[in-house]
């Protein structure tokens, strides 16, 4: 349950006026009645400049279930742009503020779930282990989850359930989201530069990314940031990055009427001849050859 019946849902857009940068459309609270989770359908203006979204003790998760917008976030640091399209998810780091600005053409709608920290806290002592990783998480979630994205969009058709349904949605989706990171967890400044590397990886996959920018950002030289990496991951930075470009690929080509070269640009590979020998190679088909099966 959240620790406060009294729980704020300003921060969430409680209520808002004609000016408001969203129009909430559904909220678990108010229509459900659930206290165990809170679910929330939001439609966006089509331009926003300096946004601040609060952090939260909470796991915050974002699921875009319409439009086509590059995001622009800043979290105290350089600002990540990403491309949101549906299916696109994002975990907020619990405590965390950050500052979005974006501007779209088509409608951007999105689906918001609050897990409350008492559950994870819960859950993650259930668990054992150490404690949640919360930067890896996000990085992990910015990937892509089919479970965590099906069940988000499940959930505000079960508007008839009772709180017990919304408690055990919130278990599960906490129990998944911190079992489900394959990444090794290492302590020391080895396994801080290995988190940074594949972070900046999934934030920036768009990019021309060099190895050399990503040992750079991991502050290691090349020779042993691929040591390392390949010590903690048991791949290559080269294989990582571009696994997750094609796993990204097979999302977009599933879930969107994006072109393929629309596509290659997004994961970038630049053109759609690069992704189609790479999604050969890693799948056993060609990207068209994909979508239509």
């Amino acid at each position: 349950m959240f620790d406060s019946p009294d729980f704020d849902l300003a921060p969430y857009a409680a209520e808002f006026g004609a000016s408001a940068p969203v129009r909430r459309g559904y909220c678990s609270w108010n229509d459900a009645g659930w206290r165990s989770l809170l679910v929330q359908c939001f439609e966006h203006v089509p331009e926003v400049e300096e946004l601040p979204v609060p952090g939260v003790a909470d796991l915050h998760l974002v699921l875009c279930v319409a439009g086509d917008v590059t995001m622009r976030t800043r979290a105290g640091g350089k600002p990540v742009h990403r491309r949101w399209v549906p299916g696109a998810l994002d975990l907020m780091v619990p405590g965390q503020p950050v500052v979005r600005d974006y501007r779209t053409a088509a409608a951007l709608r999105t689906v918001q779930v609050h897990i409350p920290s008492g559950t994870v806290e819960r859950v993650a002592a259930q668990l054992g282990g150490p404690a949640p990783d919360f930067e890896a998480l996000s990085a992990a979630a910015s990937a892509g989850d089919p479970v965590v994205e099906q069940l988000i969009r499940a959930l505000p058709g079960a508007a008839g359930a009772n709180d017990l349904y919304a408690e055990s949605a919130a278990t599960f989706l906490a129990t998944h989201l911190l079992t489900r990171s394959t990444e090794v967890r290492r302590p020391g400044a080895e396994h801080s530069a290995v988190r940074v590397a594949t972070a900046v990886m999934r934030e920036r996959m768009a990019e021309p990314l060099t190895l050399a920018e990503i040992a750079a950002e991991a502050h290691l030289s090349v020779y042993h940031f691929i040591r390392v990496f390949r010590a903690a991951t048991g791949e290559t930075p080269h294989r990582f990055l571009t696994r997750i470009r094609i796993e990204q690929a097979q999302r977009m080509l599933s879930g969107s009427t994006l072109t393929i070269g629309q596509i290659a640009e997004r994961t970038g590979f630049g053109s759609p001849g690069s992704l189609s020998a790479a999604f050969l190679s890693q799948v056993g088909v060609r990207p068209s050859a994909y979508r239509n099966n």
